[in-house]
């Protein structure tokens, strides 16, 4: 065997001395490369920079048990649209949904909810809030067409950011400016969202008819050549075709809390749906109780003005 060597023989490895004269790599970040030196550069231009907004909007959507199948896939067509949105099971639409969605939507770490209430197997209610404070919007949605009924020639990519446009009405009372609000930061997709496309390609337009509020969907189409690029002048020439869903919102009330509280607004020209049916029943059974009158009316006349006996209408039978 080898003899070994002495403690003071051996000799500690010494670190590689790093070049003086190399740059120093810049600190990798999930946006890419950054360099120090910039960083600083921007900070000390930009003191406000580190204290930026950035949106973090989450929205969470779902439903009540006993939903139709037109409601559900109106939902579902929402969900597509809006990546930065979570769907969640379906909660029973009773006194204490409120309390029920405001724990759920604080559990999925959300901001804002969609909530889609069927009653009576027929009539669409839309709750719009921001949880937990407030405010809150109740809907009633009519004129619904989803996407697999249209059969539109639309087409957008999935995930992508949408332009979203209003109608001038929008400024013209404060509740109106309340809604446009909500609506900007619901369906406003966030920068840079990890489930979103950097791209703009569809636009939400929301318009004021009637005191109603109704909501379109349209691709941004810009005409391309046979290589795939933009033709001279094609932005002159762009056009929108509409991709779905269609729905219209009639407002009832708006809350100051979320799913309940003090009462902001309240709709003076909002009819219910059962309102809407009796007063049709009605109208037909007002159709039935004319048929009987019209009966006793002949039945009268009969009797106060009877006909003639005839002379030869037993002239045969003898």
């Amino acid at each position: 065997m080898g003899k070994k060597r002495k403690h003071s023989e051996t000799q500690t490895a010494e670190p590689t001395k790093k070049d003086e004269g190399a740059p120093e790599r810049p600190k990798r970040t999930l946006l890419g490369w950054k360099d120090k030196e910039e960083v600083k550069k921007q900070t000390e231009s930009n003191p406000d920079s580190s204290q930026v907004f950035r949106n973090k909007e989450k929205v969470m959507v779902t439903c009540s048990r006993r939903i139709n199948y037109r409601y559900r896939h109106l939902m579902l067509n929402m969900v597509s649209l809006l990546p930065h949105c979570k769907k969640d099971n379906k909660v029973e639409s009773g006194s204490s949904k409120g309390a029920t969605l405001n724990e759920l939507i604080e559990l999925r770490s959300c901001s804002s909810c969609l909530f889609f209430e069927c009653r009576k197997h027929q009539d669409l209610y839309l709750w719009m809030a921001k949880c937990p404070s407030g405010p809150s919007v109740k809907f009633l949605v009519n004129a619904v067409h989803t996407m697999e009924e249209l059969k539109l020639t639309g087409n957008h990519l999935k995930g992508s950011r949408p332009l979203l446009t209003f109608s001038g009405n929008f400024e013209k009372d404060a509740h109106w400016k309340l809604l446009k609000e909500m609506f900007m930061q619901i369906f406003g997709i966030p920068k840079e969202h990890r489930k979103s496309k950097p791209y703009h390609d569809h636009v939400f337009v929301f318009s004021i008819v009637d005191d109603h509020i109704w909501f379109r969907n349209y691709q941004i189409s810009v005409p391309h050549n046979e290589s795939d690029k933009m033709i001279r002048g094609g932005l002159d020439k762009m056009t929108l075709v509409e991709v779905g869903p269609r729905f219209c919102l009639n407002p009832i009330k708006i809350f100051a809390g979320s799913f309940g509280g003090p009462t902001l607004y309240e709709n003076p020209f909002y009819v219910s749906p059962n309102q809407i049916r009796a007063l049709e029943k009605r109208q037909k059974a007002g159709k039935y109780a004319k048929k009987i009158k019209a009966k006793t009316r002949r039945k009268m006349h009969e009797l106060s003005n009877p006909l003639e006996p005839d002379e030869f209408a037993d002239m045969w039978r003898q």
